[in-house]
């Protein structure tokens, strides 16, 4: 288990950013280079949907974080 694995699943945009921030410094500092992560979503509509563009997100970050975890090994 690395450091990235130990970081928290991300839950709002808040945590989101942060985790985005400190797995990219990560990165960095071992020199491995990795896709961009997910943009954050421009087409929420406010209303609270089910399957919010938010929870896909959010999704998608967290699972940008399981690769840059692989990568790191």
């Amino acid at each position: 288990m690395n450091a990235i694995d130990r970081l928290p699943e991300p839950t709002n945009l808040a945590g989101a950013q942060a985790l985005i921030v400190r797995v990219q410094a990560m990165l960095d500092a071992e020199g491995v280079a990795m896709r961009a992560p997910p943009p954050e979503p421009t087409t929420c509509c406010g209303r609270g949907c089910n399957g919010c563009v938010w929870e896909g997100w959010l999704a998608a970050v967290a699972y940008w974080r399981d690769e840059a975890s692989l990568r790191l090994g």
